[in-house]
């Protein structure tokens, strides 16, 4: 019988920190938590509360629920990280024993000189810098002199910044092949992000013309092995970029939330069988990033009208299972991503009743549950719990 496996990935939703978040600078750091007790009536996720997310950690508005109808629980991340790509990747199946390399200090000469050199443009920035400040302070500078913004964050990135109407996306999108090519080795960043904006001298903003340049997974996914057994895998929001493209049968590319969680409704309707992978990417982007708590909220609870949606195109056989990738609390000081265990739920129709999946050791515990649900092969790292959830 035909059966389908959503996962849909709420980028940045962590919840709580990890026992090693000190080492990354993230002690505290709780991004569901702490967003619940910004506001005095907490979060408003009565559907993701009938699936149990209110029995995985303390949150104001979302209380527990001792008929919660789904599995719940919450997964540490194995590698050393707390990056997009990597936090992809563990729930993929591949674990990431070495981090990314970062650039707190900017990129060294080397690299620049190259990519200058490659693209016949002198660089601006070359710092660790918020997206949306170092438009705003440079922009003027960029817009004169036609010179790229270069700037990275704590996190493994490059990250170039242009003017649509100064850069061209189509040359934005090429000195982001030349900096892909510059950038192997011991400087093998996670990601290049190509992030063009517009408008006009203190009121620039960056548009959904962003596109990302991903190293691919060092070893197979479960995409890959889904793939090679005939199974469709789709991608929807940014899995495509994320996994260098490897492993998809088909990718939508959505911009907005909304997008991407109609994109996952329409292809619950059309796809007879296989994976469905979709990234929600608002919270961590727009959100997350800005320490917009009310904007977080908001994303949040739009996701969460949509659920009934979405499990009504679920059939009998099929399982939902709702993550997230690392945390971006918006609270802290901070906006960078932080160290945090990620929320698991689960859903199938079938489900007899409610079940606590408790601490999973790693992310690739999904993938695991993923191979033993389609009956195929699986040496990776991971434990399945998909006994728990038939």
């Amino acid at each position: 019988m035909p059966r389908r496996f959503v996962i849909i990935v709420l980028d940045s939703v962590g919840i709580g920190a990890l026992p090693d978040a000190h080492l990354f600078g993230d002690e505290g750091s709780d991004t569901l938590g702490n967003l619940s007790r910004a506001f005095p009536d907490g979060l408003r996720l009565p559907n993701m509360a009938k699936l149990g997310l209110g029995n995985i950690a303390d949150l104001r508005g979302v209380p527990p629920r001792p008929d919660a109808i789904g599995a719940w629980g919450k997964c540490a991340e194995k590698s050393m990280a707390k990056d997009t790509t990597l936090g992809h990747w563990e729930i993929a199946g591949v674990i990431s024993e070495q981090p990314f390399p970062t650039y707190p200090h900017g990129f060294p000469p080397e690299i620049i000189e190259e990519f200058e050199r490659r693209t016949g443009r002198k660089i601006l920035g070359n710092i660790p810098a918020s997206g949306t400040e170092i438009i705003q302070k440079l922009g003027d500078e960029h817009v004169r002199t036609g010179r790229p913004i270069v700037y990275t964050s704590a996190d493994s990135v490059f990250q170039i910044a242009a003017h649509e109407e100064v850069i061209p996306l189509e040359e934005l999108y090429r000195m982001c092949e030349i900096a892909r090519e510059i950038l192997d080795g011991p400087h093998r960043v996670g990601r290049v992000i190509a992030r063009p904006f517009v408008g006009t001298s203190g009121n620039y903003t960056r548009t959904r013309n962003r596109k990302d340049f991903s190293v691919p997974p060092p070893r197979p996914t479960i995409l890959d092995r889904l793939a090679d057994a005939g199974f469709a895998t789709i991608g929807i929001g940014k899995i495509g970029d994320i996994f260098a493209h490897r492993g998809l049968t088909k990718e939508v590319h959505t911009g907005p939330n909304e997008k991407g969680i109609i994109a996952t409704i329409q292809e619950l309707h059309e796809a007879s069988d296989g994976l469905i992978f979709t990234n929600l990417v608002d919270t961590d982007m727009i959100y997350g990033h800005r320490n917009d708590t009310v904007g977080y909220r908001q994303s949040l609870e739009e996701f969460d009208s949509y659920l009934p949606k979405i499990m009504e195109c679920l059939r009998s056989e099929d399982i939902l299972v709702i993550t997230a990738d690392h945390g971006c609390d918006p609270t802290t000081p901070s906006t960078d991503h932080s160290r945090e265990y990620v929320p698991l739920l689960a859903y199938s129709p079938r489900m007899a009743h409610g079940v606590n999946l408790g601490t999973r050791e790693t992310f690739a515990d999904t993938a695991a549950t993923v191979a033993s649900y389609f009956g195929i092969s699986w040496d990776g790292p991971g434990s399945s719990y998909l006994d728990s959830l038939v």
